[in-house]
């Protein structure tokens, strides 16, 4: 059974740093691609970042493009996401996803399995 259990959201002033992650297990991490998708209360879950299953291709939403950055480390079945210049838009529940094969997607149907979420609060 595939698990991924994020951690590192909280509250944070705009302009402030957080570093989410999400550490997986159930099935052989290195071979999928992971992604990191967001709802904010009364929206529709969006995508966010989304790596390849060797972390050589990247691709962000517009809305995140030059203050996020995801990564991942293989060995240690975990993926990370970087959040930089924390914006009050940004306020949302975080969640990780881990997709059906190797390859990025920002489709959510894309992704078989998906953490709980954890809450990113940015304050103004």
């Amino acid at each position: 059974q595939v698990q991924l259990v994020e951690s590192g959201g909280g509250l944070v002033q705009a302009g402030g740093s957080l570093r989410l992650s999400c550490a997986a297990s159930g099935r052989t991490f290195s071979k999928y691609t992971m992604g990191w998708f967001r709802q904010a209360p009364g929206e529709e879950r969006e995508f966010v970042a989304t790596i390849s299953s060797n972390g050589y291709s990247t691709y962000y939403a517009n809305s995140v493009k030059g203050r996020f950055a995801i990564s991942r480390d293989n060995a240690k079945n975990t993926v990370y996401l970087q959040m930089n210049s924390l914006k009050p838009e940004d306020t949302a529940v975080y969640s990780c996803a881990q997709g059906r094969i190797s390859s990025i997607s920002i489709q959510s149907d894309w992704y078989n399995y998906w953490g709980q979420g954890t809450q990113v609060t940015v304050s103004s």
